[in-house]
């Protein structure tokens, strides 16, 4: 799929087509994969900043960590906005792609570390479930399609490369990588933690050292790389704007613009901290938009004139309404689920006050 957009994008290229892209590439924003960098990156705060001790071992009877921080883990969000908002000032994708390298390197770092330990931890026999519940399938669906989150730097990506023919082997190659990672972790922690694993895998880690060490890293990652998934919907929604004011005041408008999209972004993380749903969510409506709706149907627009087989025609129309369904039910749990998880908190909140 994220193939499709860049074959359509270089054999239809009226500017009609190109603003339905933007206009696709626009609902990486709405629902973009930003807030959730923002909530995983203070989760990790929180975590290395109330909680660190020298023992290594782990301890079944406290796998996944529940931490009493000595803030609010809404205030951590406020405290890094400034950061945050000076990291995105940074227009070029040429300037981000070391940082980018930096990111990906500690974040590789990391991943050794969590593999090692997952991997010495897991306790024989296994006694999982094999078969998870029908009303989680699609909770599973967003989350699973969150993996698509990055392609809306696929057109980006393509435009700034060198050798833009070779585009094809990177896409597919960085694909295959992630998928590995993606399957391969996600079965090595479920046969550590099973049932207790947290909504991030660091809150399985133990507090010592040396994985707060690792936490670190990963945060330090996800910190960089914000700035290059922001680079999209910044490209899409600053220019018209800058393009409308006289040339002294462009560069007031275009920091100006990025300041207010930071500050919603992260005002929708304060807004809805839970990590797991809001990949479920975002998964669900953002990528499988961008990732499964759309791509099939551009495809067949772009090429209906060029005797398009039958079978791709289906081919197509099937990966859509899969991609449908996975939308509807995906986005319909993880709102019920949203909702009824703060209602808990709410009622826990009150209940002290109600037995007095």
């Amino acid at each position: 799929c994220n193939r499709w957009f860049s074959v359509c994008h270089q054999s239809f290229t009226s500017p009609s087509f190109l603003n339905f892209l933007l206009v696709l590439l626009f609902l990486q924003f709405l629902h973009s994969p930003l807030v959730v960098e923002v909530i995983l990156f203070c989760n990790t705060v929180v975590e290395a900043a109330n909680a660190t001790t020298f023992n290594c071992h782990i301890n079944y009877t406290n796998q996944t960590q529940v931490l009493v921080p000595s803030f609010d883990s809404r205030l951590y969000m406020l405290c890094f906005l400034p950061a945050f908002i000076l990291l995105v000032f940074t227009p070029n994708l040429k300037f981000l792609a070391p940082l980018s390298l930096v990111a990906n390197l500690m974040m590789t770092a990391s991943l050794v570390l969590i593999y090692f330990y997952s991997l010495t931890n897991i306790t024989y026999p296994i006694n999982l479930p094999k078969v998870g519940r029908a009303k989680d399938y699609p909770l599973f669906f967003g989350t699973a399609i969150f993996a698509f989150e990055g392609i809306g730097v696929v057109l980006p990506l393509e435009n700034k490369m060198q050798r833009p023919h070779t585009f094809t082997l990177v896409l597919y190659l960085g694909m295959g990588i992630v998928t590995f990672l993606y399957i391969s972790l996600g079965t090595i922690e479920y046969m550590c933690f099973g049932d207790d694993i947290g909504g991030s895998i660091t809150l399985n880690l133990p507090n010592c050292w040396t994985y707060q060490t690792v936490k670190l890293l990963y945060c330090f990652g996800i910190f960089i790389t914000f700035a290059l998934q922001f680079y999209v919907p910044a490209e899409i929604l600053i220019p018209p704007a800058v393009a409308r004011v006289p040339p002294r005041w462009e560069t007031a408008v275009d920091l100006t613009l990025r300041t207010v999209l930071v500050i919603f972004t992260c005002a929708l993380a304060v807004l809805i901290p839970e990590l797991d749903l809001v990949i479920s969510l975002v998964g669900s409506v953002s990528s499988s938009f961008l990732a499964l709706i759309f791509p099939p149907l551009l495809q067949i627009l772009t090429f209906h004139t060029e005797d398009l087989s039958p079978l791709v025609t289906v081919k197509n129309a099937i990966i859509s309404v899969v991609g449908l369904v996975g939308f509807l039910a995906g986005t319909y749990i993880a709102i019920e689920q949203i909702i009824a998880r703060n209602a808990l908190k709410h009622e826990e909140t009150l209940s002290p006050f109600m037995v007095q």
